[in-house]
């Protein structure tokens, strides 16, 4: 498999070769661009050095079958095309395409069958939506989703490297350069801009995902989107209402029997999911789960997992496996 890597040298380009370095895939040849700052940097993989090239629109001129995309929007808009028409499978990491009626939105545990109905790109959705997807999936097929509150409290990692200087520089006492205020001693309840309704575009973009994903456009969501003091792993509480009954005891066995979610709930031991747990794994972390006592037929949990791997570089790769295998 020739795989080329667009934007290598960001945070989640390095979580791609990271990913792909310890998961069994055959790579025959490998690819990396960037921009051209980044030009001629030297990347090992499986012990050979690769040079970083500057993206172009000649880039896509040779044999390649699949593209990971994690360079912003507009490079996505731009080179996505460029690549597609080339008959390069482009699975994309921005939120350019997510919205796109004729381009699946995959999360492979979810909803893997619907990658075949690609017309040259594949979205990988928000890191915040992924994690959720997991568990509201399980709920979804056996009882009936209703409707879903989320509540999430997302690492500064999340910004990319930018938001990580902010934090580290924050702890030194410097001023934030990235976000509106600083990120240290304080929650921000403003993850990317505010649009007309009042809700943030990360907060429209867990709405609007969560339902192309699951595949049921007119359910009721909302959300409240935070950026916290953490580097790493975004925490979610969730509260899901449900069209059917359900018993406690069954909800947490189904989620520890669903691929890619790890139960973690023995509060009585101080045990539920963390973000410093979930950082390196590739596992969603699930626990808090519990009764809504105010409302019928309503579950809330905690979701945790690692924003840069299964919130984008692994899930993106896993869509990939769907073709390479």
């Amino acid at each position: 498999m020739k795989v080329a890597i667009v934007g290598a040298t960001g945070l989640v380009g390095t979580m791609f070769l990271k990913v792909l370095e310890e998961r069994d895939l055959k790579i025959t040849n490998l690819y990396l661009f960037a921009s051209k700052r980044s030009v001629g940097k030297k990347i090992k993989f499986r012990e050979k050095e690769y040079s970083v090239e500057e993206l172009t629109e000649n880039s896509f001129n040779r044999e390649i079958d699949i593209a990971l995309f994690s360079a912003g929007g507009e490079i996505s808009k731009k080179y996505a095309p460029l690549a597609s028409e080339k008959g390069i499978l482009v699975i994309d990491n921005s939120s350019a395409w997510r919205m796109e009626e004729k381009v699946p939105l995959i999360v492979p545990e979810v909803n893997r069958e619907f990658a075949f109905e690609n017309k040259g790109i594949i979205a990988n959705p928000n890191c915040s939506t992924i994690q959720c997807m997991l568990p509201l999936k399980v709920l979804h097929e056996k009882y009936g989703l209703k409707r879903v509150i989320y509540n999430t409290y997302q690492a500064v990692s999340g910004t990319g490297q930018k938001g990580i200087e902010d934090l580290q520089n924050g702890l030194k006492g410097m001023e934030a350069k990235t976000y509106p205020h600083q990120i240290v001693n304080n929650c921000l309840p403003h993850i990317d801009s505010f649009l007309d309704n009042g809700y943030t575009k990360e907060e429209m973009k867990m709405i609007n995902e969560t339902r192309k994903i699951l595949n049921i456009s007119n359910l009721p969501i909302t959300a409240t989107c935070v950026r916290v003091p953490v580097l790493n792993s975004h925490s979610i509480s969730i509260t899901a209402e449900l069209e059917k009954d359900f018993n406690i005891e069954d909800i947490r066995t189904e989620f520890s029997n669903f691929q890619g979610i790890k139960v973690v709930d023995n509060p009585k031991e101080n045990l539920y999911p963390l973000a410093s747990d979930a950082t390196g794994q590739d596992k969603v972390l699930v626990g808090r789960i519990r009764k809504d006592f105010s409302a019928d037929k309503s579950i809330n949990f905690w979701v945790v997992a690692d924003n840069i791997r299964k919130g984008a570089a692994t899930n993106a790769i896993q869509i990939a496996e769907i073709f390479m295998k």
